[in-house]
């Protein structure tokens, strides 16, 4: 994803805005809680126990970040990991001192070893957010350790074990906040986030339609094979949000490789981007330029691109700002009716 300014106001608008989220009730006191008190939640659709509340809990990936930052629980945060790809992102809507307080002790997802070294009692992850049998950081070697492993929603594996993600992606989100302000002892925090994602989307929804929803490419990376998303993840729940079409919205997985020749069947009027290194938005946008199959694409002719940070687009509550930045888009490109709505923030990346 591409990095973009904000302009000063819609800064301080944000920054107003986490304030007020994360300043509300002041941090549980975990000396306050009985010794072996727990609770308990349903997560990828078993009941799973958890300390209660959360003293010390390791965290991957800015999306995840997201959640326990929006929260306010980040004083019970023992070490994150996959942060930095995000960390700008990240300070714009949660202020720098939030962001840059927390414990980096890995730049990708953890090794086992990063993870037991900081002892925590609850991980935040997901399938391929970090937990892979591969690396040995799965829920059950955690629970083995004695570390309560708490599974991004949208990452939840099919029962046949074939793609991820069973629910609507909004639902997904909500279910994580809620979950993790019950393990942090933070749920009116939680339902507070919550209330203010569904007012926003609210008004998304209610705003004027095209008679059909533009159709539009979410292009993560790749080159032989694009790597993007279908019905269950992050982005169908910003774009038909932002009353876009998602090609892939009949995939029943969230992100997955599609074939070319699959983009280019669906003619996309727009291609929105996950700004994700290594491959730049200045190399996708070549690519797409350079191939026959794809450089006579509308989106490409009419040059109907927008790129956002990898946090904006995986399950997380700035899921909400790239809602209303895609409309915003949407509406300048004339694909969709003019709403009046206002992004909070802008996070188009710069270069």
């Amino acid at each position: 994803m591409n990095r973009l300014t904000s302009t000063a106001a819609l800064l301080l608008t944000g920054a107003t805005v986490v304030t007020a989220l994360t300043a509300c009730g002041g941090p549980p006191d975990p000396a306050a809680a009985p010794e072996g008190a727990t609770v308990t939640v349903r997560d990828c659709g078993q009941d799973t126990p958890f300390p209660s509340p959360a003293r010390r809990m390791f965290v991957n990936d800015g999306n995840m970040i997201s959640m326990v930052l929006a929260i306010g629980a980040q004083q019970q945060v023992a070490a994150v990991s996959s942060l930095q790809r995000d960390a700008d992102v990240l300070r714009r809507h949660y202020g720098a001192p939030a962001v840059d307080a927390l414990n980096q002790v890995a730049p990708a997802a953890p090794a086992l070893e990063t993870v037991l070294a900081n002892d925590p009692d609850v991980m935040v992850a997901g399938w391929s957010y970090g937990y892979k049998e591969a690396t040995g950081v799965t829920p059950e070697r955690l629970r083995g350790e004695g570390i309560a492993p708490y599974v991004l929603t949208e990452s939840c594996r099919h029962p046949d074990g074939k793609g991820r993600g069973t629910v609507d992606p909004w639902e997904a989100l909500r279910t994580d906040l809620r979950n993790l302000g019950t393990i942090t002892g933070r749920t009116a925090d939680a339902d507070r986030v919550v209330a203010d994602i569904d007012a926003r989307l609210a008004a998304l929804r209610a705003a004027p339609q095209a008679p059909t929803p533009p159709p539009v490419f979410l292009f993560d990376s790749g080159t032989d094979t694009p790597y993007s998303s279908g019905r269950f993840g992050g982005p169908q729940a910003v774009l038909s949000a932002a009353s876009a079409g998602n090609v892939l919205s009949d995939v029943d997985d969230t992100w997955t490789k599609v074939s070319w020749e699959r983009v280019t069947r669906a003619q996309p009027e727009a291609i929105v981007f996950v700004d994700y290194p290594p491959q730049t938005f200045a190399q996708k946008v070549a690519l797409l330029r350079s191939r026959p199959d794809t450089r006579d694409l509308p989106a490409v002719k009419a040059n109907r691109f927008l790129n956002l940070p990898y946090a904006m687009w995986t399950s997380g509550p700035l899921n909400i700002d790239a809602a209303e930045q895609v409309r915003k888009a949407l509406e300048g490109w004339k694909l969709v009716p003019g709403s009046g709505i206002t992004p909070r923030t802008d996070d188009v990346p710069q270069g």
